[in-house]
């Protein structure tokens, strides 16, 4: 198929709440669009996890990230001009239309990054949107580190995009933005 077809059938995908699984720094990843909120509570329910937790969005670079978010100082965008792409998650002052089961219950501010694995990146670049990112697995499980993991686990409940997995142990730093303080 080609990539303009498979492109386009994604996004449709995508922007009809579905839910999508591709290769991040350290784990496969699952997420869908942040500002669908069908596709939202679909993921949570899909890996059990805790509505009050809120959730990571990728982007290929903060400019496409910057919808979501309050305009960060001068000290806080040199800062992230500086550190992505990287494994580091920055939270990050969001706008109120930012729903809740993004942020968490009760927050003001979003988990935010520009991921060091070139192909999470790049499919933010040709879907030309940003996009939940959180460990592909259900609450408390391993995350997968495969395409086949990932089908024994969700089958075709999750659109999946194959590629490698990059060569981290661990997942990313996250770092509140204002204070610099290291929250994992």
């Amino acid at each position: 198929m080609p990539a303009a077809i498979a492109c386009k059938k994604l996004t449709h995908h995508l922007k009809h709440g579905g839910l999508i699984a591709y290769p991040t720094e350290s784990c496969y990843g699952i997420g869908c669009l942040p500002t669908h909120p069908h596709a939202l509570k679909k993921l949570v329910r899909l890996k059990k996890r805790p509505q009050n937790k809120g959730m990571i969005v990728i982007g290929h670079s903060l400019a496409q990230l910057q919808p979501l978010l309050e305009r960060p100082s001068e000290k806080t965008l040199a800062l992230l001009q500086n550190e992505w792409p990287a494994p580091k998650t920055f939270l990050l002052a969001c706008r109120r239309q930012v729903l809740p089961l993004l942020r968490g219950k009760g927050r003001n501010k979003l988990a935010v990054r520009v991921p060091a694995h070139n192909g999470a990146r790049r499919l933010c670049k040709m879907l030309n949107m940003p996009l939940v990112s959180t460990s592909c697995n259900r609450a408390g499980k391993r995350p997968c580190k495969s395409e086949r993991e990932v089908k024994k686990q969700f089958g075709r409940q999750v659109w999946v995009i194959g590629g490698r997995v990059g060569s981290r142990k661990t997942p990313s730093q996250i770092i509140d933005g204002e204070s610099g303080a290291r929250l994992r």
